[in-house]
Formats: C-alpha cells, structure tokens, sequence
C-alpha cells in the first residue's frame, strides 16, 4: 500500500513513548497561523486568486438620516466604461430583510432611509474604480423626514426597538429611603468601532443548480448561509460559506458581515459571474454598526462605611434604527451592572433606544463593559463621598458569604476571586506604597497629577440566548496518521484554531505538525453558531475533544480485539501507542484502522449544561460560569491641557487552567488596551444630520504603540483550575479582559479628583478625551474656588 509511514523499531517507538508529550495543552505554542502572517503568505479574503470574468460592487449609500425616497436615476452609471449592473431593492428574488433576530434591517433602502450611509443600491463593474465611479453618478432625490439622533431624546419620547426590561430585588424604594447616605447622578458611555485591520468583504462564485460558494469574512458562517439563501429565494442547502480567518472581528462580523455576502451574493446570482465587494475604510465605518453607546441614570444608597443599601440604575442603549443584537447587548449590561459587587436591594431597568444612527451592534464584551462602567462610576463617587481609599470601598461591596453571593437576577456567585486576585495584585502591584506616593507627589505638584485605580472583572461566560450555546466539529484521521480538523468556531487571530488542535492533540497524543485544521465551512459542520460571548475554545474545543475521544476509543476497540486486551492496557503517548508487549507509532495504528475497516472519521457535538433565564422573572442562572481579573493602572494627567498619560499597569487574569498560556497572555493584553482605547481616545462624532464624522483613522483614533505602558505586567491567576466540566478545565479569555481598561479610565478620574483632595468626583463621560479630562479639572478647580455657604 502505497503511502505507509516507515516503522520505527520497538526499542525507539518505547524511547518515545517514555519521554515528555509537550504539543498538549497547557502549553506555550504559537499561533498555527504565525508564520505566514508576519510573512504575508497568509490568506485573506481579498487575498484569494482573481476569478476568470470577476465583477466588482461598490455601495450608493444614503446622505440623510431620515428621508423618504423620490426617484432613483441610474442611467448616469451606465454611461460609466465597465459598469455592469445597478441593483437596487427590486432585484431581490426572495426576502429583502436580512435581520438576525428579527425583520427591520432591509438589504437595500426601499420607501425610506432610517440613517445617514444606508445602502440605497450597489454598483457592479469590471473593476473597483469603475465601481466607484458609477455608484458617484447615480442620482437619488430625497424628502428629508424628521431624525432622532440624541439617545436622551428617544428616551424621552419612548422611542424603542425592543420594550424595556426589568431586573429587580427586594424593596428598592424602602433601600433607598431608609439608606444613611444617598447619591444620583447621569452619565454618557460613548460608542466604539470596531476597526477591524481587514474590512468588510465577500467574494461569491455562482455554480449550478442555483448553488454559490460564499468566501467571507464572517464570525457566523451559519449566519451568512441563511441570509444569503433567503435574498437569494433558495435552500440552505445551496449555499456553502468558507472563512480561513479575519483579519480582526471583534463582534462587529457576527451579525454585520451577511450583508455583504448577500450583495455579492445576488450580484453573482444575477449576472452569473463571480463578484467581489470589498468596502472601503470610509464605506464600511459609515455603514456598519458599533459598540453600543449607553446613557446611565443612577439613584444609590449606602452606609458611612461605603457598603451599598439599595441600586437603581437606568442603562438607556443607544440601539440605532433597528434591532440587530441590542436585545441581548442590552440584557448583558444588565447582567453585568453589579460587576464583581453585592447590590443588596436593586433595580436595573434597561432600555432599547430607538435612533436614526447605523444599527449597533456587538463587540468585544457585549454590552457588559458597559454595565461594569456604570457601577464603576458608583464606586469612585462613594468613595469621594465617604473620603475612603476607592479600592477600601469595592473590596467591602465584593461578594462574599451566604446571604452576600446572589446576583440581582438570582444566580449564586460561587468560585468567588475578587478577593483572591485583589490581595495577590495589592502586594504584587505595591498598591498601598504607590498610593502614598502618588499622594505626595500631588500635594507637591500644582500642574502634573497623578492617579492610581484598582478594578475588578467578573464576566459571565455563556451565550444569553441558550440555544447558542452549542457547537460541532468533525475530525478525520487519514492512513498515514496525520489529522484534518474541522470545526464550527472561526479564526479571527486570537488563536482558537491553535487551542482546539491542542486539545485534540492532547486526547490523540500526536504533535501538532500531524494536524491540519482547515476553513470552517458550513459544508462540514452545520447550524454552527457564532464565535463569540468569548465561547469559541470552550464550545468548539469541547467538541473537537468529544470528536477525538470517539475516535481515539474506536482505535482501542481496535487494539483491544487484535491483542485480546482491556481498554486500559492501550495507552496513547506521545505519538505511541502501547498495547501489551508492543509499541505501535500512531501512524500504524491509523493504518491498522483502515485495515480492519474502523470508521476514521467522527463528529462531536456539545452543549452547555445547566443554564437557564426566567425573561419575563428577570431571574436566572444565564451563564455557565465566570471569569475574574484585576488591573491596577497608573496616569499622569497635565492639569493645563488634559493630556496625559498610561505609566503602569500590572494585571492579574484567571483563566482557569490555561489551555495556552502565551495565547491568552496575548489575549489579556490586547484586550486590555482595546478596554482603555474606548474610554480614552476612541471618540465618536456625527453631525447634526447624523453623518459620522470620524470616519477614518485622521479623525477615529485607536491607541497607539505610544499608548502601551511603560510597565506592563501581565499574570495569570495559578492553582484555580475552573470548578465547571469546561475542556481541561479551563477558561474563556476573549472578553473578559476587555473590562480591565476601566482602571485606566478610574484612574483618570482619581488624578482629577486629586485636584479638589479627593473630596469632589469628576463623573467624566466616556471616553475621557484630554478635553473631558480638562473640563474635568476645571470643574474641580471652579468647586475648590466657591466660597463656603
């Protein structure tokens, strides 16, 4: 047989069997992808080879808010060389509404435009410029209609997508009555893009029997499958969608990269050639939705000690003009408005603002960072209130013991580590000395402050809507002993086909060289459900673990019958397998499969056990478990500009037993920095017709190099593995890390409050650009110089 793997004789196969297996997991590995990103040799979307006939399709976007549509004249487009085709909303064979969840987010703008960047029609031509010059000669009259731009004003007017929801404990009026002290105030968090190294794109090629391969850059594949069936009029079954990898995700390609595909989709289907729609940077910030900005109203009560007696907290969402995913966004806030803290008696209330802005959408975190910023805020201005260190405060509100670990919608806080994490960093981090320090130092500088804020994490894992909560793989195991795995969860560089490889490496005991992981496809495993609510190792990784343990029993059966066995005497290690009285390489024992006609192909699927939420109660057990994390971060602010800067942060994450070390280090790092970018520089504006303005990396500005620390410390929390049956024990870390940078933004508002010798709080909105810093030390300057009444 043509393609054996050459045997190693038993004194060498023993060798290695004996020595360490160190491709499993638990393992500092590299990124599967690595080498061929830093050499460019990896493939992209855009990267993909140039098909014979390719079309390409440029957006006619709308330049109104809100705005009835009068007449569409295209006939200036075709008078552009290489055009093709103009498309608009009556080209669609089958269903124009391409919502997630439910209708309201149309393909194309049909009567009227709900925001300023709607596509109104697309442009097919041979090349990208002549795309772009024929969707510029298209002439589109419009009646401009009343906008609400303003979350404040559609709240007001009770402008929703979704109703209102309410989660409540206890007696909150009574808790707020009856509280020593008592605290309300409002505040904007602003929005986020998502800023994605590579943009929105799909390349379609049309096939037979009305079939068409989808390549996009997609969270959800499965998503995109059905979308582009429904425009399209046909089954899912004729559509097949390949993703390799992203260049970045980040939520903002769970739900918004269908449209795409279904552009390039019905271009395709229509004209019979391939086509390509590729978004400029402008076209994609305009027409995409972002992190949610939320408006917060809080009313709270608490003791002289600081400890909380009684929440009310408003999270208003800024949802854009329709629903997308802002129902669960909005839920997550809602879950996550107690952050790592006892709320005692609360009600959270959150509201789905209606306005006529691109449709918000996920991101990193969903909606919880915006959940833990409002109670963040709270901390601070108890602690200002109290005159306490604002650490002493949220170390008091941390869950604890019975009758202080239930959440406000009723799930048992349990494997509690706020406090295990708190004490490890205070000593790690020297919080107390530095505190004096930095104390010192302000008293003796009138111009240069500096502030100093510790936070905790506590982020639920799990999707809010259960039935996401499942995932498939398929694993085949070819003669020659190497692996093709496949699984549902997609790469967006943050390592997930690295970790899932490494848990089928450690149940098959092969190096990772032997296993290849292809492109998720909806041709391999179906219905998959997005990577994301940082679930892709733990439900795609369970699965491959399920998948390759089906397999790795079958081989033993094998074994167990040819040398007349037990189970446990067939042992895989490290490439071998060892049976009583000989050592098979695995390539052998794959062989052997084949001969004795042991099926080497398997799918796992699994689910997660146990979780459930009560929508119409407001009460739950929604997540599987929690993460934990600690990040003490360190700014020195120029009081006469607003400028300032990160000058150390020190964190310390849990994740459970790692899977990757290096990856998730990786993964607390960036996800730290993006958590400080959104409450820091990344500022969004629009103008009063609702045109985004900061449409570009001149005016939108990510953190830069510049903005990394000095003194960056990143440690994992040891000897907690996670208590759940998560694959090997451990832990997500997409997300959770995220929220780490709220201690930069708290320690911003610590140096601006030093100004007034921490008796004032600032209350800065978000993000805290050098001009809200500066408005901020003015404030406290303006208080400090009022005469005493």
């Amino acid at each position: 047989m043509s393609g054996n793997p050459v045997s190693l004789d038993e004194q060498a196969l023993k060798t290695q069997f004996l020595n360490t297996f160190d491709q499993g997991v638990g393992r500092r590995q590299k990124h599967e992808s690595a080498d061929n990103q830093v050499s460019g040799k990896a493939t992209y979307v855009d990267d993909r080879l140039i098909l014979p006939g390719m079309l390409y399709l440029c957006p006619v976007l709308s330049e109104h808010a809100h705005a009835r549509i009068l007449s569409v004249d295209t006939d200036a487009c075709y008078q552009v060389p290489g055009v093709v085709r103009v498309f608009s909303w009556q080209d669609v064979p089958g269903e124009l509404d391409i919502g997630p969840l439910a209708p309201g987010d149309p393909l194309f703008a049909k009567d009227t435009v709900e925001y300023h960047g709607q596509v109104v029609l697309t442009v097919a031509a041979e090349t990208q410029e002549a795309a772009r010059a024929g969707a510029l000669a298209a002439v589109i009259r419009y009646q401009p209609l009343d906008a609400v731009l303003d979350v404040e004003e559609a709240l007001a007017r009770e402008l929703y997508v979704e109703a209102p929801h309410v989660q409540q404990r206890g007696d909150i009026a009574k808790a707020l009555d009856t509280a020593p002290r008592r605290i309300s105030g409002q505040f904007h968090i602003g929005g986020q893009e998502h800023f994605y190294l590579e943009g929105q794109i799909a390349v379609v090629q049309p096939g037979e029997d009305n079939q068409v391969q989808v390549w996009s850059s997609t969270q959800h594949p499965t998503e995109v499958q059905k979308l582009v069936a429904s425009v399209l009029g046909v089954s899912m079954n004729k559509v097949t969608v390949d993703m390799r990898r992203m260049g970045g995700g980040f939520g903002g390609k769970e739900t918004q990269a269908a449209g795409i595909a279904c552009h390039a989709a019905l271009a395709a289907s229509l004209t019979g050639k391939p086509v390509k729609m590729r978004l400029s940077r402008r076209d994609d910030m305009r027409i995409t939705g972002k992190r949610h900005p939320f408006f917060v109203r809080y009313d709270v009560g608490f003791t002289t000690e600081g400890i909380l007696h009684g929440v009310h907290i408003d999270l208003a969402a800024n949802c854009g003009y329709s629903l997308d995913l802002s129902g669960s966004i909005c839920d997550r806030a809602m879950f996550h408005a107690d952050n790592a803290y006892y709320l005692g008696d609360a009600r959270i209330t959150g509201y789905r603002c209606r306005t006529n802005l691109a449709s918000n959408t996920a991101y990193r975190g969903f909606g919880g960072p915006q959940g833990m910023v409002a109670i963040e805020q709270i901390m601070d201005r108890i602690a200002r209130e109290c005159g306490l260190d604002p650490l002493v405060v949220r170390q008091r509100n941390f869950y604890g013991a019975p009758g202080r670990d239930m959440t406000h919608y009723g799930q048992q806080v349990t494997h509690n580590l706020a406090e295990v994490l708190a004490s490890q960093l205070v000593d790690s981090a020297r919080y107390a000395e530095r505190r004096a320090d930095i104390a010192t130092f302000n008293r003796n500088n009138p111009v240069l402050k500096r502030g100093l804020a510790m936070t905790p994490v506590k982020f639920g894992i799990s999707f809010t809507s259960s039935f996401l909560n499942q995932a498939g793989a398929l694993i085949l195991i070819y003669t020659d002993g190497t692996v093709q795995l496949n699984h549902g969860g997609t790469e967006m560089g943050q390592g997930l086909n690295t970790k899932v490889a490494q848990v089928v490496a450690q149940v098959l005991q092969i190096p990772l060289s032997a296993i290849q992981v292809t492109p998720a496809s909806t041709g391999k495993v179906p219905n998959t459900s997005p990577t994301a609510a940082s679930s892709g190792a733990d439900l795609n990784g369970k699965a491959a673990e399920i998948a390759a343990q089906t397999l790795k029993q079958r081989l033993t059966d094998m074994l167990c019958g040819l040398h007349q066995c037990t189970a446990g005497e067939v042992v895989f290690h490290n490439g071998v397998v060892q049976v009583p009285g000989k050592h098979y390489a695995f390539a052998e024992v794959a062989a052997l499969g084949w001969l004795n006609q042991v099926p080497l192909s398997a799918t796992g699927f699994y689910k997660v056990p146990g979780i459930h939420y009560d929508r119409a109660a407001g009460k739950g057990s929604p997540f599987y478990y929690f993460s934990w994390g600690m990040a003490c971060a360190e700014v020195l602010v120029d009081t006469l500009t607003g400028e300032y800067r990160l000058l150390r942060a020190d964190i310390l994450h849990d994740v459970g037993d790692s899977l990757n070390p290096a990856l998730d280090i990786g993964q607390i790092e960036g996800g730290f920095i993006q958590g400080a970018g959104w409450l820091t520089t990344e500022e969004l504006c629009w103008d009063k017709n609702g045109r985004l303005l900061t449409d570009g990396p001149m005016s939108y500005k990510i953190p830069a190099i510049s903005d990394i620390p000095p003194d960056l410390s990143v440690n994992l929390l040891e000897n907690h593995p996670n208590p759940q049956q998560t694959v090997f024990r451990s832990k997500a870390v997409g997300e959770p890390p995220f929220m780490l940078g709220i201690a930069v933004w708290c320690a911003l508002q610590d140096a601006i409050a030093s100004v007034a010798e921490y008796r004032l709080h600032p209350s800065l909105d978000a993000p805290a650009t050098p001009e809200r810093v500066l408005w901020g030390v003015m404030a406290m300057q303006e208080a400090c110089n009022e005469p005493t009444r």
